[in-house]
């Protein structure tokens, strides 16, 4: 088989990731609000915020409309909340428009302390732990936190049991992934290795089969039989996989493509190939 360096799901450019800072935190009411905080810290709208509430993530800060404050769906959790410490800040809809940046913030807001990764060896344990046939993702450099923020929530809406991602040169999990995520971390592990090549070969010892994606010279993915446990590999936005982690993969398979777009966006390939996974042992359960 061929390990040409090409992809199955890179889009045009990788956008930079921005970080932006928080204008006009403080205001006249809220003198202890830091200016200095940054957008990597913050997620915002209603069940985002809840997800993290419900997981007991610890949330710093939380800034909520005073309706909302008393809503029955949050009124418990935030008093949980409150008494570990997370600061409660009732404000109007223009403060909130000025935390978030005018984002659709949907009357909450909050600072989150940073995320805890699994170790490699936790999350395999976990998965194993979950399911006789476990399912992994690992991101060979995702670089714009939009796309792994809808694979982590395409994953763990179909099953998967968690990502793995580098350490170097991709997104982390910043506050924007959490917010596309819909909640979808609060059950999803993620795990921040160094060398993905020595993950990949962790993995092997501990029974996984790896499936690398790429756009040519793959087999059919609908042609391969996923059974098992498994590790999903895809690429980076701009090269794909790259050629070390192709020669460590098993088998690396391809969506067949009949139109004239030559690639698809990174999070849609992967939700592709997750998909036919998921269909191939959900059509087998459903004979069993």
């Amino acid at each position: 088989m061929s390990t040409k360096n090409s992809q199955l799901n890179p889009q045009e450019k990788p956008q930079k990731k921005k970080q932006i800072k928080l204008k006009d935190r403080r205001s006249k009411n809220d003198n202890s609000a830091n200016t200095n905080e940054e957008d990597d810290d913050l997620i915002y709208g209603r069940h985002t915020v809840q997800a993290a509430l419900k997981s007991e993530r610890y949330l710093n800060r939380i800034w909520i409309i005073s309706p909302l404050r008393y809503d029955p769906r949050f009124h418990t959790l935030l008093n949980e909340a409150k008494t570990k410490g997370t600061i409660i800040d009732e404000v109007d809809d223009r403060r909130l428009d000025q935390i978030t940046q005018r984002k659709n913030h949907q009357g909450i807001a909050a600072q989150i302390s940073p995320y805890e990764y699994k170790e490699l060896h936790e999350l395999i344990s976990q998965a194993k732990s979950k399911t006789d046939q476990p399912v992994l993702l690992v991101a060979d450099g995702i670089n714009d936190p939009h796309n792994l923020g809808a694979i982590i929530r395409t994953g763990e809406a179909l099953g998967i049991q968690g990502l793995i991602i580098p350490q170097r040169r991709a997104v982390g999990i910043t506050s924007t992934v959490t917010k596309v995520a819909a909640g979808a971390l609060e059950n999803f592990p993620v795990a921040r290795v160094v060398n993905l090549s020595n993950a990949l070969a962790e993995l092997k010892k501990e029974g996984f089969w790896i499936y690398g994606t790429v756009a040519n010279d793959g087999e059919l993915i609908h042609t391969v039989k996923f059974t098992g446990a498994i590790v999903l590999v895809v690429g980076s936005e701009a090269e794909g996989l790259s050629l070390l982690i192709q020669k460590n993969c098993d088998v690396l398979v391809s969506i067949p493509m009949s139109g004239s777009t030559p690639s698809l966006n990174v999070s849609v390939a992967t939700g592709m190939a997750i998909y036919e996974i998921h269909r191939q042992r959900w059509s087998k359960n459903l004979r069993m």
